[in-house]
């Protein structure tokens, strides 16, 4: 009895992702509950796609959801750990949302390791161990574990597609070739692959041999724009060179024209003062004589007026 509310213990206090007790355990928005490590390390790897979701219930966000401590459930953890309870990791991992589920685990689902084609079904690693042990299952065929089961199948005869009609150009199972597929040119599917897998071959080789080309292409092309780059820039540089050259040749020819008419303005009104000073004396001589005049017009005495006038 004990041992069962253990288990029960385990089941409710332990974490989806790592299945060991909680640690540091944070309940997320549609309730359920991670240790925080375990659930933060799922959605570092949703950033690249900008959508968020629980691992269990797969509900999604567009923002990643800030979490914190549940410190009541952590509380109840750690008493249970000082009860002597302690949570073991099953010999097999739980299937996680990317991982392909056994068909024979029922509850919860542990992850598949393999699928047999025979068998159409997937297997973990403890219900796969009949398929190594036991006579019955030494030629079934065993690949890595694989949703894609059923289309490995055929759908006519529900038998294991392991022939391919070159004729059709598709894979058939060993009753179509007596059937629809009946004399057509057909190989066994490792045959088929085979021929493909050369034609492939052949088609990278292709491939490789066009990309380089293009590549080589795409570095010359690099090559043309930075020399176009370096000759733009030179001509631009030439451009601003001989323009600033110009401007100040222009400045010069400006500061040497201004300077002139300022010089040829100084000797017109240096000249132009001369003259002025010379008419100046003219006229003040020309006004003593006529103020002269005037008064010898204006004497009384005869005589002193002959004489005067007679010089």
């Amino acid at each position: 009895m004990a041992e069962a509310i253990i288990s029960v213990a385990q089941d409710q206090f332990s974490c989806p992702i790592c299945l060991d007790l909680f640690k540091d355990p944070v309940t997320i928005s549609c309730g359920h509950t991670f240790c925080m490590v375990c659930i933060n390390d799922f959605w570092d790897q949703e950033d690249r796609k900008g959508v968020y979701s629980c691992p269990q219930c797969r509900q999604t966000v567009t923002t990643r959801p800030v979490v914190s401590k549940n410190t009541v459930l952590a509380e109840v953890v750690e008493t249970l750990k000082k009860t002597g309870l302690q949570a073991t990791r099953p010999a097999h991992c739980s299937a996680g949302p990317e991982d392909v589920e056994c068909d024979s685990c029922t509850g919860r689902k542990s992850k598949a390791i393999k699928s047999c084609l025979v068998c159409l079904a997937s297997f973990c690693e403890t219900h796969l161990q009949p398929h190594y042990e036991s006579p019955v299952f030494k030629k079934h065929k065993l690949v890595e574990a694989s949703r894609r089961l059923q289309e490995q199948i055929c759908s006519q005869h529900d038998k294991l597609l392991e022939v391919y009609c070159r004729t059709d150009q598709q894979c058939i199972c060993l009753l179509c070739t007596m059937d629809e597929h009946k004399g057509h040119d057909a190989v066994s599917a490792a045959a088929g692959r085979a021929d493909k897998q050369k034609q492939l071959l052949e088609m990278q080789g292709n491939s490789k041999q066009i990309i380089q080309e293009r590549e080589k292409e795409f570095q010359e092309l690099i090559k043309s724009m930075e020399t176009h780059k370096g000759s733009a820039q030179t001509a631009v540089y030439e451009t601003n060179r001989i323009f600033k050259e110009l401007i100040n040749s222009i400045k010069r020819r400006c500061s040497e024209l201004t300077a002139l008419i300022i010089a040829q303005e100084k000797a017109a009104v240096s000249r132009a003062e001369e003259v002025m000073k010379r008419l100046e004396q003219k006229i003040a001589k020309l006004k003593r004589r006529d103020a002269e005049m005037e008064e010898i017009s204006n004497t009384e005495d005869s005589v002193h007026f002959l004489q005067v006038t007679s010089l």
